[in-house]
């Protein structure tokens, strides 16, 4: 049995129904009422946050020109709150600019006495600077980052189709965008991409006509009958679209004129998702998806800890005290993750026949970045962005649980051939994190919201 702890939030009556009814315990764990709920919202979540609007995490570079490899685009979003607006090359810090060459910063970290321009130059000459040591270590990681188990299609970071964009001036919300083209895109993730046979109904669209009296009850016992890791799966993926879901209805364009938008928490557009009666018990098990997927990443940040504490990692940008302030922070986190009394036990995953386990992890892998690649196919910009992060940030979570015996033989003074992660890797990782934290501090929010409406 899988243990953990999760978090049922209260019910709140409105009008003589209940609403984010969670009652019980998660599937696939064990779970303590409040445990989650308290630790996020009062001792994580606010950790979370600040370490997030540092420089070294909010650019992401992405590519959001890249073509949808599965259908014809439907063409980009005419919204204006679609737009992505890519920050400028000369608002980019030094050491980010500079690449993956300062995945291991040490020798980035010798360079603070030259100006920045110099520091930008001597950066991008690095390879012909570095000693023939150095030189061949670099080629090493190289050679094991294209062979790499990836969970992700990773954008190309060289690519002239890929922009630094800044996450805190496109922030995730609501922007119009809806109707078929999005949900496309959650069809093919969920019918074709879930283990699931098109046979068995799954209800999706919270705004959508049901099938008759089918309230997809049947699909639910078809999922208890899989096996532990493809219930996982869909868990992880409902979990996800939840978060993204709850995110949208806490930053929703409540007006729009005179040149100036209004965003705010939609109360009815949150009960249209997960209010028990709207959805037929549906958005319960949206939000213990949710839950469930928080459990899962919390879990990775525990596991990958050990990386980030070693002495000679840094998340270098070229400020020196900015990143010694910011690496300190992220200990802070790790710290916190480390008193959550009981996390998730990934150990029971693949763990039956070898031959069996290989074959269902890869099929695993393989599944989760499709959903990837489906990403390029979201037609707003804005939300393609944050898609593309999230995912990635799960990816990054699933490839750190899978490398458990990688991470525990990492040397103390030196970078690792056996398990490393690129920037932007880390960058997805904890802002992924970061906005399932926040969807568990808008729950809050929202079940406050629905009992003054009440």
């Amino acid at each position: 049995m899988l243990r953990g702890i999760c978090l049922f939030l209260p019910c709140v009556a409105l009008g003589g129904l209940l609403y984010t009814e969670l009652t019980g315990v998660l599937d696939d764990c064990f779970c303590d009422v409040e445990s989650i709920d308290v630790f996020n919202n009062f001792k994580l979540y606010p950790r979370i946050k600040r370490l997030t609007e540092k420089d070294y995490f909010r650019y992401y570079r992405v590519n959001l020109k890249r073509p949808c490899p599965f259908w014809p685009n439907d063409g980009h979003c005419a919204i204006k709150d679609c737009h992505v607006e890519p920050c400028p090359e000369s608002k980019i810090p030094v050491g980010i600019k500079s690449g993956n060459y300062n995945k291991y910063s040490h020798a980035a970290n010798t360079l603070s006495d030259v100006t920045e321009c110099e520091q930008a130059k001597e950066l991008g000459a690095i390879n012909s600077t570095l000693s023939n040591q150095t030189k061949r270590a670099f080629a090493d990681w190289t050679r094991h980052d294209d062979a790499q188990d990836y969970f992700c299609e990773l954008d190309d970071e060289t690519s002239p189709d890929s922009e630094y964009v800044d996450l805190l001036l496109n922030p995730e919300r609501f922007t119009g965008y809806k109707g078929p083209s999005a949900w496309r895109v959650w069809n093919s993730i969920y019918e074709e991409n879930c283990f699931k046979p098109r046979s068995v109904y799954r209800p999706l669209n919270p705004l959508a006509l049901s099938r008759g009296d089918d309230d997809g009850e049947g699909f639910y016992k078809w999922l208890e009958g899989l096996c532990l890791e493809k219930r996982v799966f869909y868990r992880l993926i409902s979990g996800l679209h939840s978060s993204i879901n709850i995110h949208l209805c806490a930053e929703y364009l409540l007006d729009e004129g005179w040149g100036r938008s209004v965003w705010g928490p939609n109360a009815q557009e949150f009960r249209q998702r997960f209010d028990t009666a709207e959805t037929k018990g549906e958005g319960t098990r949206r939000l213990k998806n949710l839950y469930f997927l928080y459990l899962i990443e919390l879990r990775a940040l525990y596991k990958v800890a050990p990386y980030f504490e070693r002495a000679f990692i840094n998340l270098y940008t070229g400020n020196m005290q900015e990143d010694g302030a910011t690496k300190e922070l992220l200990l802070q986190v790790f710290n916190e993750v480390r008193s959550f009394p009981m996390h998730f036990d990934e150990k029971s995953m693949f763990a039956g026949h070898k031959i069996e386990a290989k074959i269902l992890k890869e099929e695993f892998r393989l599944h989760f970045k499709n959903i990837s690649r489906i990403m390029d196919c979201v037609g707003c910009s804005k939300c393609r962005l944050w898609g593309k992060l999230q995912t990635q940030g799960l990816g990054t979570a699933l490839k750190i649980l899978f490398s458990e015996k990688e991470i525990q033989d990492l040397p103390e003074h030196s970078p690792s051939q056996g398990f490393q992660l690129t920037r932007q890797e880390i960058v997805a990782l904890l802002n992924g994190f970061g906005r399932l934290s926040t969807s568990i501090q808008q729950l809050h929010s929202f079940r406050l919201l629905l009992k003054d409406n009440r």
